[in-house]
């Protein structure tokens, strides 16, 4: 009976190798590298979240469309569509992550959401989350 063990990209181990950059785009040398795959996922998953749909050239359903949430009327409604949208377009351009949960903390009086995600990297143990306060 085959088993699945827990992976671990090659590139990790070495710890002097950049796997790939992330944002902002302000460094020492414009480029901010990561140096594990957990930092390299968070990365693509906040340029995924902080993307409105048209944005990205020759892709103009990449996106998350959070930054517009900011000038609608956010209802439950809402929120229930986007979280539904989120998850199936994260299923799309990150197979590897699992969504665990997604939250929509509004407070309409400060006119900010608050956005929470957990997710999990399938066969690598690893789960974050990510905090996005819009305003």
């Amino acid at each position: 009976m085959a088993r699945i063990l827990n992976s671990r990209f090659p590139i990790d181990s070495n710890a002097r190798k950049a796997v790939g950059f992330g944002f902002p785009l302000n460094g020492p040398a414009v480029f901010v590298p990561t140096y594990t795959t957990r930092e390299q996922t968070k990365a693509n998953l906040v340029n995924y979240l902080l993307t409105n749909k048209g944005e990205r050239v020759f892709n103009s359903n990449f996106g998350a469309d959070l930054r517009n949430l900011v000038f609608q009327n956010v209802m439950d409604s809402t929120t229930d569509e986007l979280q539904s949208r989120i998850q199936a377009d994260i299923s799309l351009y990150f197979p590897q992550v699992e969504v665990e949960e997604i939250r929509f903390d509004n407070q309409f009086d400060n006119n900010t959401i608050n956005f929470t995600l957990v997710y999990n990297v399938k066969n690598f143990g690893i789960t974050d989350d990510i905090t996005i306060l819009l305003q």
